[in-house]
């Protein structure tokens, strides 16, 4: 009862902030002043209660990190006890040759009662506390910690990795994905103190040792020396005192070493506690039990062996056995009678809301079953972390944050297929071999390789899937190999770069604004919606895109936009302007750092007719002769790939007013031809013209 009061009192102070404070004074206090009997026998009381109650919460918690401060408590229950036992030796040495109730009522009663006043039992019950406590429970546990420890730390790298993919894949949000990560960290923490704590229970089981003949031999020494007493009196009433102050010190030893042992040993996924996993996992299966039964009786009735005993033990067995195997059978019974069972009609229909329309996946990646071990991280899958490199790649060369891509499995798809959508709508779809590799050709190769056929998803360039031995050969011929993970990989940047005008809307835009105004206000303000509209600014930026123009330099865009803007609203305008302000950065994209840039331009008359038909018709180029639109076509198709024979980059010429047509003219018609303003082109710049297309080309 006092000990639960002093507990009561206890967890009231640590409430207040007192509490570590308090538990520092109390350990000095029984270090350094002799304490009267009563209250050694109250701190005694305490300890007990204190390591009986570290045992329980450790029993009933559910998980390691539900009790974190544990490594803290096992060393202030440590250093509490050290302390009881330097006090309880100061009295005992002091007053022992009083009587047994000297050095209080808690160390006679073990002393006397537990082991009878018995000194010579008692060395051999302290004995064997020690050696449990010591070699089995203690060395156990630490070497336990110590492997979960290691093991913990070898393991954050993969978890963080698992919680970045669940991340880029849409499955958490950010504040779960912090709090997972922040998990992580709390169970490296816990099972790295954990490892250094079980040196402080090995410890104290050392010091029990020590202090236990230290004590006898001390006791023996001031008793026959300094109050006369014979040997035989003084062994008699030191070496009991010593054995009892011994025995209520280990007891509460051994309970926090097994507390220690049993949160080491727990296995952290489980959501239950110690004695809902025995009962569950030890205790409900009839099959053991019923075979353990028969043993059980068997031994009951061989002569000589306390039969009552093991039959009614047996008996015990079989029947729970039998019991256990009854509630399975039933609840088997149920289970098939609800499966049976039709569901039950809806007394009323539950009304619509917008909760039931699902909206569409920005990005979606569905995989035939065959693809699900390339994103399952479970089975070593990597994609998901590619497809996160993708992203921030993108988003870095872009300028904006690509959307996270959702992944799920389609059995409507071939086993070995995937299929990339935007808005819900497939852009991409291929067929990939998860056990073999690409090989794909570059355009120079020296040489075959056996394997099947294919292309390459993302360029179309030709390909063979071939054995994962075969890769080291591939090279040396001149192959770019690769495997299914970046060949997905790869088809997704190219689709994501392509179609990026499609993935930037006003959210995008709203955050791009709003990053700049955090360095630059003001014109932020003046820009919208004084001078622009968002609507506006969104469309400049999407055509930005669409012809492959970064939107990283947004400060020198908004300055663009807020000049010209009071002039015009036209998108197309617009984005004719902020390309010329982008020049530099355009070229250098296009061409690098190269002082002359060779590049195909326009007869004049050729110039000169697009542009007074454009003018006339409108920029859909309607009024463009379907036969001149062939032979430009032709001609721009020839020059282009010449100057890819020659190792140079094609860039088309015109002015300003004819780009945007062009532009769209052979985006998707004459592949790699750059279109350019001539006001894009740097002062520093020097232009060399390689190829001049007219009218009769």
């Amino acid at each position: 009862m006092n000990g639960n009061k002093l507990i009561m009192t206890m967890k009231w102070l640590m409430s207040a902030g007192l509490g570590a404070p308090l538990i520092i004074l109390m350990i000095l206090s029984m270090v350094i002043l002799p304490l009267p009997a009563f209250i050694l026998d109250l701190f005694f009381t305490f300890n007990i209660a204190f390591s009986l109650i570290i045992l329980l919460v450790v029993v009933y918690t559910l998980k390691p990190l539900e009790f974190a401060v544990f490594p803290t408590v096992i060393l202030i229950a440590t250093l509490l006890r050290l302390a009881l036992n330097v006090a309880s030796t100061r009295i005992v040495l002091l007053d022992g040759h009083n009587g047994g109730d000297a050095a209080g009522k808690v160390i006679e009663a073990f002393g006397a009662f537990v082991i009878g006043g018995n000194f010579a039992v008692g060395l051999v019950v302290f004995a064997i506390l020690v050696v449990i406590n010591f070699v089995v429970v203690t060395k156990g546990a630490g070497r336990v910690a110590e492997v979960s420890a290691r093991f913990t730390l070898d393991a954050m790298p993969g978890k963080q990795m698992a919680i970045d993919a669940d991340l880029n894949s849409g499955l958490v949000t950010q504040d779960e994905a912090r709090e997972r990560r922040a998990e992580i960290a709390a169970e490296a923490d816990f099972y790295g103190s954990m490892d250094g704590a079980s040196k402080f229970v090995r410890g104290d089981a050392i010091a029990g040792i020590i202090i236990l003949f230290v004590n006898i031999i001390g006791g023996l020494a001031i008793g026959v020396g300094q109050h006369g007493m014979s040997f035989a009196d003084a062994g008699q009433v030191y070496v009991l005192l010593t054995i009892g102050d011994g025995l209520v010190a280990q007891i509460p030893s051994l309970l926090l070493s097994t507390a220690s042992a049993i949160v080491v040993t727990k296995v952290t996924g489980s959501r239950q506690d110690v004695g809902q996993q025995m009962s569950a996992q030890l205790f409900d299966n009839p099959r053991a039990l019923l075979i353990t039964a028969a043993v059980m009786g068997m031994l009951g009735m061989i002569p000589g062996m306390p039969n009552m005993v093991f039959i009614l033990l047996a008996t015990v067995m079989a029947a729970s056995a039998y019991m256990l195997d009854r509630r399975n059978k039933q609840q088997e019974l149920v289970a098939i009678e609800q499966a049976a069972a039709p569901p039950p009609a809806a007394s009323e229909v539950k009304e619509l809301g917008w909760d039931d329309v699902m909206p569409v996946d920005m990005i979606g990646l569905e995989v035939g079953y065959r693809l699900i071990p390339l994103v399952d991280k479970n089975q070593g899958g990597q994609l998901m972390v590619r497809i996160k490199g993708v992203r921030k790649k993108l988003s870095q060369e872009l300028g904006f944050l690509i959307p996270s891509v959702h992944i799920r499995d389609n059995l409507d798809l071939t086993p070995t297929a995937y299929r990339i959508s935007l808005m819900g709508v497939a852009v991409g779809e291929a067929e990939i071999m998860p056990d073999r590799e690409m090989a794909i050709n570059p355009g120079q190769v020296f040489g075959s390789l056996q394997g099947i056929a294919c292309q390459d998803p993302a360029f179309g360039l030709d390909a063979v899937w071939i054995e994962p031995g075969q890769k080291d050969h591939a090279q040396t011929l001149g192959y770019t190999v690769v495997d299914p993970g970046t060949v997905v990989a790869t088809h997704l940047s190219h689709i994501l770069r392509s179609h990026a005008h499609e993935l930037f809307g006003y959210e995008e835009a709203q955050q791009l604004l709003e990053n700049l105004g955090k360095s630059a206000p003001k014109l932020i303000e003046d820009l919208v919606p004084k001078t622009l509209t968002l609507g506006v600014i969104v469309k400049v930026l999407q055509n930005l895109l669409q012809e492959g123009v970064p939107v990283r330099d947004m400060r020198s865009i908004a300055e663009t936009l807020a000049e010209y803007g009071g002039r015009s609203q036209d998108p197309d305008v617009l984005t004719s302007a902020v390309r010329a302000a982008l020049g530099r950065s355009i070229v250098q994209d296009i061409s690098g750092n190269q002082q002359e840039l060779p590049v195909i331009t326009l007869e004049p008359d050729l110039e000169q007719l697009l542009h007074q038909s454009l003018q006339t018709a409108g920029e859909n180029g309607a009024g463009i002769e379907p036969g001149l639109a062939e032979q430009m076509h032709r001609s721009l198709q020839a020059s282009s790939q010449k100057m890819e024979m020659e190792g140079q980059t094609a860039i088309l010429l015109v002015s300003s007013f004819i780009r945007p047509w062009l532009a769209r003219f052979v985006r998707h018609s004459v592949s790699g031809l750059h279109v350019l303003a001539y006001n894009e082109i740097p002062e520093d710049r020097q232009i060399k013209v390689v190829s001049t297309v007219g009218q009769q080309a």
